[in-house]
């Protein structure tokens, strides 16, 4: 059950400002009645100052009202009392120093593996440049005697789930499944 803003500040202001029972106000703001009687006797919260849930869109005066003249009904949060959550904008992955020169060998089982992938696909699954890209798949790469195709994903470079969605909406755009690689067995390696 959603719970107000500031729990026992509600319930502080609700024992004052309202006649509410104590199990109405304990099981609006998720405390039990004991504490909630502890707090109008004066024993717990002492310094607290009583938050007001109506003047914050958290209860309407009605819904007390409706509650007041009834003590078995409960008191309901408001919708607008639950704030939207924004997505957060991820920036730049970062890639520790270690996996850096790992890259170009990830670049290279993609683009052997799957060819459907495009460049700003990789780019993302991997946090690349396209310049590099396009200097592993020309062999220009400055390390181009030391590149051995390895998957991504063992690598660390990006997650299972990136890369099948990635290759799913290749595939999409594509127009028909490609098969996955086979992994190979350790003893024909």
């Amino acid at each position: 059950m959603k719970t107000p803003l500031m729990p026992k500040a509600t319930a502080v202001w609700l024992i004052e400002k309202t006649s509410l029972s104590f199990e109405q106000i304990a099981e609006f703001v998720g405390m039990h009645p004991l504490e909630v009687q502890a707090i109008a006797d004066g024993e717990v919260a002492q310094g607290i100052v009583g938050y007001d849930p109506v003047a914050n869109d958290q209860l309407t005066r009605e819904e007390i009202i409706r509650c007041e003249a009834n003590p078995a009904a409960r008191l309901v949060l408001t919708e607008r009392a639950t704030p939207l959550l924004k997505q957060r904008n991820k920036g730049a992955r970062y890639i520790p120093v270690a996996k850096r020169t790992e890259r170009p060998d990830a670049i290279a089982w993609l683009l052997r593996n799957y060819p459907q992938l495009s460049d700003p696909q990789i780019v993302k699954l991997l946090a690349t440049t396209k310049e590099t890209i396009g200097k592993v798949r020309d062999k220009t790469h400055p390390n181009t005697a030391n590149i051995k195709p390895r998957d991504p994903v063992t690598l660390g470079l990006c997650t299972q789930t990136s890369l099948n969605e990635a290759v799913g909406t290749a595939n999409d755009r594509a127009g028909g499944p490609v098969a996955p690689p086979q992994p190979l067995d350790d003893a024909a390696a």
